[in-house]
């Protein structure tokens, strides 16, 4: 087991609302509990049935702190794989601190952010991949990102990365038992088995690794900044891409001094949208500083909205705009539909001849859909499924692959070479260890800490 101490902690977000709930996990949960709540039933909580709740009041000192339902749940089969209670409470932030203070006045300990998970994980119920993808799962910002995070949490990446993990331990184990044990005559690989085996682990790797794009994308979002000139239309873009009034709009040039950002739902996708101020040779000290922190954003951001007048044409300062995101992921936005055209996408397609682009009217909501959909194929190249299959989605988990994918491209370099067996293993611990690492198996201590550092107190 993780600790012999007992740990509690609020596990409902700060602020006000119904109902707050107290976590408690640890040999001493129950008894603890049982000095603080007062059934209205007379019962020792010690003697109640597993996943059961009990109607009381939390009390001090014989004084009513609040109503509360009490739920026991007693090890192994909890989250935690300890005893462990919730109180469910009023959602107050005086009455759950208040709760919380009698609770640890009697002998537990305010849990660390992500004990209770790591707890679950240093308990064996949970591998390291489930318990990073509980985080996950909090901080999802779409339903596509809901779903990847729970299929791992569900085991999805953890099964296919033991799946790899037995077939290198298989024919490590065969390897070394033809190098431990000669005089047995074990029988070694015939050369196209091995060959094949190991080819077999190389592609298992590489079709994880190929989704680590699209996972981390589903989980981190991209960063879209709409840039270009003054009073093109870019905040009204922003905010028919919001569905809100989000920034203000108006015919004078310049009305954007500062960067407004927002996080919309492409299709799963988490886009975080960046409006930023026209670029132009601005004397306004004010909005000089706009113009440079929209340079700076053309720069750094993953994806360019690059909106031009179409009732202007291309003018030298869209070139330059254009000129500026040559290297970058480009949409053009050919805006004010509803003007007379003087636009000429052969122009736009001289600079940036692999951009899409959109035709809109964003004050009208005109051409939305159709940006929304040029800047999903943009993306994923069109497609967007994340219950299609398990996707590797951590930066960490993705790292250990491509150590592994080196390690099992190494054994198979030797084995072409004809080197003898005792090469090969070497770079097979290697691999092994490496894919180890993502589920827990083999990970330093500092490590755990590090990801269990970033969980919120109370899970």
């Amino acid at each position: 087991m993780y600790s012999n101490d007992t740990i509690a902690a609020i596990a409902t977000a700060v602020g006000e609302s119904g109902i707050g709930i107290i976590r408690i996990s640890g040999p001493e949960a129950i008894a603890i509990t049982n000095q603080v709540f007062e059934p209205k039933q007379d019962k020792d909580l010690n003697e109640v049935e597993s996943y059961t709740a009990h109607y009381g009041h939390i009390v001090e000192e014989e004084q009513v702190v609040d109503e509360v339902i009490t739920l026991v749940m007693k090890e192994p089969k909890t989250y935690t794989k300890e005893d462990v209670v919730e109180i469910n409470c009023h959602g107050g932030t005086v009455v759950l601190r208040k709760i919380l203070d009698l609770i640890l006045n009697q002998g537990a300990r305010l849990a660390e952010p992500g004990e209770f998970t790591k707890r679950a994980f240093l308990n064996g119920r949970i591998d390291l991949a489930q318990a990073e993808a509980v985080a996950d799962l909090i901080q999802s910002k779409t339903e596509a990102s809901m779903e990847v995070a729970l299929d791992q949490l569900e085991g999805g990446l953890s099964d296919q990365v033991n799946d790899i993990r037995q077939d290198l331990i298989a024919l490590l184990a065969h390897l070394e038992a033809t190098i431990d044990f000669p005089e047995d005559e074990i029988e070694d690989f015939q050369s196209e088995e091995l060959g094949a085996r190991i080819d077999t682990v190389q592609q298992k790797i590489d079709d994880l690794l190929a989704t680590s794009e699209r996972g981390k994308i589903l989980k981190e979002g991209v960063e879209a900044a709409i840039v270009g000139r003054p009073n093109v239309g870019k905040s009204s873009l922003l905010n028919a891409l919001v569905r809100e009034k989000r920034a203000i709009v108006t015919d004078i040039p310049g009305t954007t001094r500062d960067v407004i950002e927002e996080v919309i739902n492409i299709d799963g996708i988490p886009v975080k949208i960046i409006d930023t101020a026209g670029i132009r040779n601005a004397e306004n000290q004010i909005e000089k500083i706009g113009v440079e922190k929209s340079e700076e954003y053309l720069t750094k951001a993953e994806l360019i909205l690059l909106v031009v007048d179409i009732s202007d044409g291309i003018t030298d300062e869209d070139k330059r705009l254009m000129r500026d995101a040559q290297n970058k992921e480009v949409v053009v936005i050919a805006n004010k539909l509803d003007l007379e055209h003087q636009l000429e996408l052969e122009k736009i397609k001289e600079i940036l001849p692999e951009a899409a682009i959109v035709k809109t009217a964003a004050i009208a909501n005109q051409g939305i859909n159709e940006l929304e959909d040029a800047i999903a194929n943009l993306v994923y190249s069109g497609k967007i499924n994340a219950q299609e299959e398990t996707m590797v989605s951590s930066l960490r988990h993705k790292k250990a692959l491509e150590r592994a994918k080196e390690n099992v491209s190494d054994v198979k370099s030797t084995w072409e070479q004809g080197l003898p067996n005792d090469f090969l293993t070497i770079d097979l611990r290697a691999a092994l260890e490496a894919v180890n690492e993502i589920t827990g198996d083999a990970v330093g201590e500092d490590i755990i800490d590090q990801i269990f550092a970033d969980f919120c107190l109370g899970k």
